[in-house]
């Protein structure tokens, strides 16, 4: 199985990070952290900030890395380092997504999450709680 490296912001304001609902293909109508794939010769942190200021015309700050989320999926295995962030400018513009929310402990498990970001939504609300 082959497996694909992927990177995911937890963006941080407040007591809330920020989530996007995706805007195509299989898996249109899901939550999911905001990222995408690790090109060839970046790190995950530059990754991180090009696929930021693509899919939201945002330049973030990237902080420390939470945990690396491994899933299985049918086709393929994913494998997604999640780091912290804040935004150092911009206004979160969604290019890509369907939607997006800022949610807190008490919320964010009301949005169907795809598979592999549940693997650290639990944490996720566990430290938002701690704030």
């Amino acid at each position: 199985m082959r497996t694909i490296r992927v990177v995911g912001a937890v963006i941080k304001k407040d007591n809330a990070v920020f989530a996007t609902a995706r805007g195509y293909g299989a898996w249109k109508g899901k939550w999911e952290f905001p990222g995408g794939k690790i090109e060839p010769g970046e790190t995950p942190q530059q990754a991180l900030i090009r696929e930021i200021r693509e899919e939201l015309d945002t330049e973030v700050e990237v902080g420390d890395l939470i945990d690396t989320v491994e899933y299985d999926y049918p086709d393929f295995h994913l494998s997604m380092d999640c780091f912290w962030c804040t935004v150092k400018s911009g206004e979160l513009t969604l290019k890509e997504a369907a939607d997006a929310r800022w949610l807190d402990a008490d919320t964010i498990e009301e949005v169907d999450w795809l598979p592999a970001d549940w693997g650290i939504v639990s944490r996720l609300k566990q430290e938002l709680m701690e704030c």
